[in-house]
């Protein structure tokens, strides 16, 4: 849905406010709104009637589990990015810790986005999410990883060098395939912390121009252990996030991963970012269009009427 002239905002939060009751309306009304919409209409709700429509959503009893489930899901939808991913933060480091949250959070944001994460994080929890990540026990590779990421985050030149991306490309190698074991870990950390997202991307493309192959191919070794698996799918992050995504999305409507809530997180979250291309990856990878892989693989009803619609939002033109 876009704003009409003949279809105020005030009009459609009063058709929102009768019709909370009614999923399928809220679908049709809410599921097509781009970011800013979404925030004009939380805005405006909020302006007459006195609450917020994030905390309408979520918490409003539905008839059955599904309804109830997809409401909750729309509340997501209306969360600001940065807070959305501040409460998906949350969620990951609840028992058992789901890194592949962080990991998307860390690699695939802009270090301005992350910034807000870590301020939206701290007003909504009164936590610190980098003294969560620090505490989780017991320690793991993500964990170090993902310190070094949100450091990278915080202090780093926005500038992309090609000299810097050889320096770290050879030190990588050399502290990693150009050796016997395992790879450097302390190397590998103090890249990730002093580096951005991009910069890194460039020293992994730059790694597989100077060496003929990859950096995660050089890890994908059943002899290395939890670090080199970590950094693996890291960088795979940071290399191609659509193709990941796919992966992801597919992984996720064949019932193949645990990390159930994947679906909704990814498709809200990349909607108006790179969803056209994980489409196109979609159907490439897998041959399948990503909306017909949902309704082969959802039931019947309002959960895969909300992907559905997501989809219809997102598809390429």
């Amino acid at each position: 849905m876009t704003f009409s002239k003949s279809e105020s905002c005030d009009n459609i939060c009063k058709e929102i406010h009768e019709s909370l009751g009614d999923i399928n309306f809220l679908i049709q009304d809410l599921a097509s709104l781009s970011q800013t919409e979404c925030r004009k209409i939380r805005e405006t709700y909020m302006e007459i009637y006195g609450e917020d429509l994030v905390q309408i959503l979520g918490n409003t009893a539905m008839a059955n589990q599904e309804s109830s489930r997809t409401c909750a899901a729309l509340s997501t939808l209306m969360l600001n990015p940065h807070e959305r991913d501040a409460v998906v933060a949350r969620e990951a480091l609840v028992e058992p810790i789901n890194y592949k949250a962080l990991i998307e959070i860390f690699t695939c944001r802009k270090s301005s986005h992350v910034l807000l994460i870590l301020q939206a994080y701290q007003a909504r929890f009164r936590r610190q999410l980098n003294q969560d990540i620090a505490k989780i026990e017991p320690p793991n590779p993500y964990q170090k990883i993902m310190m070094a990421l949100s450091a990278s985050h915080k202090a780093h030149s926005t500038d992309i060098s090609q000299h810097i991306a050889k320096c770290d490309a050879r030190r990588l190698h050399q502290t990693g395939e150009g050796k016997s074991g395992a790879i450097d870990e302390a190397v590998v950390i103090e890249i990730f912390s002093k580096r951005s997202i991009a910069q890194l991307k460039l020293t992994f493309f730059t790694y597989n121009h100077i060496y003929g192959h990859t950096y995660t191919s050089f890890l994908k070794n059943e002899d290395f252990g939890e670090f080199e698996d970590a950094v693996r799918m890291v960088a795979k992050f940071i290399c191609n996030p659509a193709k990941q995504y796919a992966k992801t999305l597919y992984r996720c409507l064949k019932s193949t991963t645990t990390d159930k809530g994947s679906l909704v997180r990814v498709m809200v979250s990349r909607a108006e970012v790179d969803m056209d291309e994980i489409h196109r990856i979609f159907k490439k990878k897998y041959g399948v269009e990503l909306k017909s892989a949902i309704y082969e693989s959802v039931p019947a009803g309002n959960h895969r009427d909300f992907l559905v619609a997501l989809t219809i939002k997102a598809s390429p033109s």
